[in-house]
């Protein structure tokens, strides 16, 4: 009798859980793509700044879809080369001639900053310099659809926005890539509802790192990159800042691309245990109750579903499942995959479970924000 109470008891939480899920969360499962506007002033200037470290594979496409920009105002292009061993800087040169791009090499990386904020920190000096109305910052392996660049600006100006972000779409190709990346943006989208960041009155703030609009003036008035010199979820630690004082925005586009290769299911594994363990504040009590929270919200509705003692227990993880499966829908037909992976994510969020495990472990060990060598996130 105890084990069925308690079955039925978790079982109707699933199901509260995923009521919340679908209608109370700013519909984050509701995928809006942006639809560009055009630009009607031509004299807004823009400075693109662009840290690079190890880039060498990805860097070209991404500059040519830069310098291809229908921009109607100014966009010069600095690049910050982050001490790379490979060909990231000579690739880079000879995108470009100096008048539309200048690629420098940061400074030595001093304590208390993570690498990209340094690099970015590097190249907003010279940025800055030419005055610009608005810094676009962007990732070496992004590349920009024709009249992103244009969409972002008409859209900060119509809606006064200080700060403009785009999630672009992320390569989904390899095996791993198809079982794994498409929870990444819904799990991104459930942390950080779009709805949620544009309302002035909310306290959730978020941008995409790899293309964020933003007004100068705003970048001054928070202080500066060095606000957030240490942060290793630095989009949204600047979203949070530029909150603070005016209106933001984040959009999702499948135009814009992202063209990093995950080909292993390790190698995503890593990518997600960069930054999980920070996202819980290091706190080992709020890793408890995430795993624990994975475990309840996705893994406990099939299981009640298919092995629920009594009906209560399977028709209230049956109905958690189907909901669960529904809004994971349309962010798998972005990535125009089969309506069929809706009822792998209990074991994805299980991977993205052991993944958040293996940060916490990371950290613990003082290889916490491991990238390219670098350890970010250490106690």
């Amino acid at each position: 009798m105890g084990s069925v109470l308690g079955a039925n008891s978790i079982a109707i939480v699933t199901v509260v859980v995923w009521l919340y899920l679908l209608a109370g969360r700013g519909w984050f499962w509701r995928l809006r793509e942006d639809a560009p506007l055009p630009l009607g002033r031509t004299n807004l200037s823009v400075a693109a700044v662009l840290p690079a470290r190890d880039e060498a594979a990805v860097i070209g496409e991404a500059l040519a879809s830069l310098l291809a920009q229908a921009y109607p105002g100014s966009l010069h292009i600095f690049v910050v080369d982050d001490h790379s061993s490979d060909a990231t800087a000579a690739i880079a040169r000879k995108a470009a001639p100096a008048d539309r791009l200048t690629v420098l090499t940061a400074d030595s990386l001093p304590s208390g900053w993570t690498g990209k904020l340094w690099a970015l920190d590097c190249g907003l000096r010279l940025a800055l310099a030419r005055k610009p109305d608005y810094l676009l910052f962007t990732d070496a392996d992004i590349v920009h659809a024709p009249r992103a660049l244009e969409g972002l600006v008409a859209r900060a100006e119509k809606n006064g926005l200080d700060l403009a972000s785009l999630m672009v779409k992320l390569r989904c190709e390899s095996a791993a890539e198809r079982a794994l990346i498409p929870a990444f943006l819904y799990f991104f989208l459930k942390l950080y509802p779009p709805t949620w960041i544009e309302e002035l009155d909310s306290r959730t703030a978020g941008a995409a790192g790899g293309c964020i609009l933003l007004r100068t003036s705003a970048l001054r008035r928070i202080g500066g990159i060095e606000k957030i010199r240490g942060e290793l979820i630095d989009d949204c630690a600047l979203a949070r800042e530029v909150k603070r004082g005016g209106p933001i925005w984040m959009g999702i586009t499948s135009a814009s691309r992202s063209i990093r290769a995950y080909d292993s299911f390790g190698e995503i594994g890593g990518m997600i245990a960069r930054t999980a363990f920070t996202q819980l504040r290091h706190s080992t009590l709020l890793l408890v109750g995430t795993i624990l929270g994975l475990l309840i919200t996705y893994v406990a509705p099939p299981v009640l579903a298919i092995a629920g003692p009594g009906t209560v227990a399977h028709v209230s993880g049956a109905v958690a499942w189907l909901i669960m499966m529904v809004t994971y829908w349309p962010t798998l037909r972005l990535y125009k995959r089969s309506p069929l992976w809706t009822l792998t994510l209990p074991l994805v969020a299980l991977f993205y479970a052991a993944a958040t495990v293996r940060s916490a472990i990371a950290y613990w060990s003082g290889k916490g924000g491991l990238w390219k060598g670098r350890a970010q996130d250490q106690t």
